[in-house]
């Protein structure tokens, strides 16, 4: 079967990687001159964190999303598996028990443990919940190598290029274009996420640490060489503006109190881009009708957690017409 995809970012990228591992031969349209040159998902965490996310997400969140850690690991590995740490400060210490109400999958630790586990935290926080079977990746490499991957294995992959998903060409057309599939799929909304990209060579994190904040929780993840990405903010708008004044302070102030010394941290990056969601924050595999062309999107915060399951499932639905997986409507 000849399958176009139309869209390069997480969903459209591991939706071909499981339509060519089952002999598909697959050609991807991208309207960027390059991966993730137009994609959300370039500005993503990366954190592969299904048991925290439920905290605020659904079961399926949860449940699928486990599988995105050893899916990742097989297709371009470099997944970081040191778990991930939750902690508040002193103040907020009832948030810290409320997400653990939420959650499952972790285990309560005290201040000792926390900086036994994150040494340069030694100190700064009397308790954490730590969640040792959650990981997280490179999200720019990941897309990158997994592109290549593609390649490698025979297929096109054609940059620059607008294409429309009646135009396409194949048996099949899989229509992964985010925010920019709104004419065709009623109720898609934009949640807008800011983050920063800043450099400290006096911290040392190896995990991502969450900060709880009664507003919003706010997420620190180490790229490597004194590197960390800060995010994200979760505004309901599609404007892709520049970050606002109000969350730059936000931000930088999660990253401060984590620990002083990121006060004296280098700002390398700051990145606005706006994630594609429907009410439910779930994603949805839309057909019309009986055409060739299924819509695969909403992935909301969730695109490299959820891409492998949603990747599967479109899979099942272009090869076998009359399967209905998860999240699939007619």
């Amino acid at each position: 079967m000849k399958v176009s995809v139309i869209g390069a970012g997480v969903v459209g990228l591991a939706c071909a990687s499981e339509l060519q591992a089952r002999g598909a031969q697959v050609t991807i349209y991208e309207q960027g001159e390059s991966v993730g040159d137009s994609a959300c998902s370039w500005w993503a965490g990366g954190m592969l964190a299904p048991w925290c996310e439920r905290e605020s997400a659904e079961e399926p969140v949860e449940r699928l999303g486990a599988e995105a850690l050893d899916w990742w690991d097989t297709r371009v590995g470099g997944v970081e598996r040191n778990g991930s740490l939750v902690l508040a400060l002193g103040r907020d210490a009832g948030e810290l028990r409320r997400f653990a109400r939420r959650t499952s999958e972790y285990e309560e630790i005290d201040g000792t443990r926390v900086g036994a586990i994150e040494p340069d935290l030694a100190g700064r926080f009397g308790a954490g919940l730590y969640f040792a079977g959650e990981g997280h990746l490179n999200p720019r490499r990941a897309l990158a190598d997994l592109a290549k991957g593609l390649a490698a294995r025979g297929a096109e992959l054609c940059f620059g290029s607008a294409m429309e998903p009646d135009n396409a060409p194949g048996d099949a057309v899989l229509d992964c274009r985010g925010l920019a599939a709104r004419d065709v799929l009623p109720g898609l909304r934009g949640v807008k996420g800011e983050m920063l990209v800043i450099r400290s060579a006096d911290v040392t994190l190896s995990r991502p640490v969450r900060l709880l904040h009664p507003r919003i929780p706010l997420y620190i993840v180490p790229r490597g060489d004194g590197v960390f990405m800060v995010g994200a903010t979760m505004i309901e708008s599609d404007d892709r503006t520049r970050i606002s004044a109000r969350s730059m302070l936000e931000l930088l102030g999660a990253a401060y109190a984590l620990h002083p010394a990121f006060g004296e941290a280098e700002i390398l990056e700051t990145g606005v881009d706006v994630r594609p969601a429907f009410a439910d924050n779930l994603p949805r595999l839309v057909r019309h009708g009986n055409g060739r062309v299924l819509h695969v999107n909403g992935m909301y915060r969730h695109g490299f957690l959820l891409a492998p399951a949603v990747a599967r499932m479109a899979a099942e639905a272009v090869l076998d017409a009359t399967a209905t997986p998860e999240f699939f409507q007619c």
